[in-house]
C-alpha cells in the first residue's frame, strides 16, 4: 500500500482553479483554516469535505492518488489505453487516503486501469463519513458490499444498521452518511459510476 498525501495536489487544483483558500472554502462550506491545514497536510479532511473539494475543483480520485498523470479534460472521461497496464496490481501497490476520523480508502481499481472504480473502505471503531454530522451528496450510483464488522448508514431520515455479507446500492444524490457504532473494524467493498466519488 502506499500512502498519498493529498494537500500539494488539492493546493494546485485549487491554484490552476484560480481560487483563494477563503472563496474555496466559502463555496464549500467550510473555513479557510481548514482548507489550508488540509493543503498544507496538517490535517485530512472528511469523507464529505473531499467529496466537495473533488467536485468543486473538477478532480478525479485517480489523478489526486497519482494513478493518472493528467487532469480530467472537459468533455468527460477518454477511452484508457491498456497496452502497457500490467493485469496485476500487488496489495503493495494499490494508493491508499486516511480520511480524517479513522476512515481509510485503498484504491483497488479505477477507471485508468479501464476496469470499474472499486476501493476498500475500513471505518475504525467511531468513525464516521462526517465527523460534523452533515450527510454527503455527490452525481452516481453508490454501491458496496461489507466484508467485516458492522456499520450504520443514514440515507435521508432513515437509518439501516449492515453487518459482514450485507450489500447497499442507492442513489448517491440521496443526503448519506456512514457510522461504526461497534467497537470492531468495518471494512467493505465500495464501487461507484463516477471516478471521482467514493464514500
Amino acid at each position: 500500500m502506499i500512502d498519498v498525501e493529498i494537500g500539494p495536489r488539492l493546493l494546485a487544483a485549487r491554484r490552476d482553479a484560480g481560487l483563494t483558500v477563503r472563496s474555496l472554502a466559502a463555496e464549500i462550506g467550510v473555513s479557510a483554516a481548514l482548507i489550508s491545514q488540509i493543503e498544507t497536510g496538517r490535517t485530512q479532511p472528511s469523507v464529505t469535505t473531499l467529496y466537495a473539494l473533488v467536485d468543486r475543483l473538477g478532480i478525479s480520485l485517480d489523478w489526486l492518488t497519482g494513478l493518472s498523470p493528467d487532469k480530467p479534460q472537459a468533455g468527460g472521461p477518454v477511452e484508457p489505453d491498456l497496452s502497457g497496464t500490467a493485469p496485476v496490481r500487488t496489495a503493495t501497490a494499490h494508493p491508499v487516503l486516511r480520511i480524517a476520523d479513522g476512515v481509510r480508502w485503498e484504491l483497488v481499481s479505477s477507471p485508468a486501469d479501464g476496469a470499474a472504480e472499486a476501493v476498500l473502505v475500513t471505518y475504525e471503531p467511531g468513525a464516521a463519513s462526517s465527523p460534523s454530522g452533515e450527510p454527503a451528496t455527490h452525481p452516481g450510483v453508490e454501491s458496496a458490499f461489507l466484508i467485516d464488522g458492522a456499520l450504520t448508514l443514514l440515507l435521508d431520515s432513515e437509518e439501516f444498521d449492515l453487518s459482514a455479507g450485507d450489500s447497499l446500492v442507492f442513489d448517491s444524490r440521496r443526503p448519506h452518511r456512514y457510522l461504526n457504532r461497534s467497537g470492531e473494524t468495518a471494512r467493505g467493498i465500495w464501487m461507484t459510476t463516477s471516478a471521482s466519488h467514493l464514500s
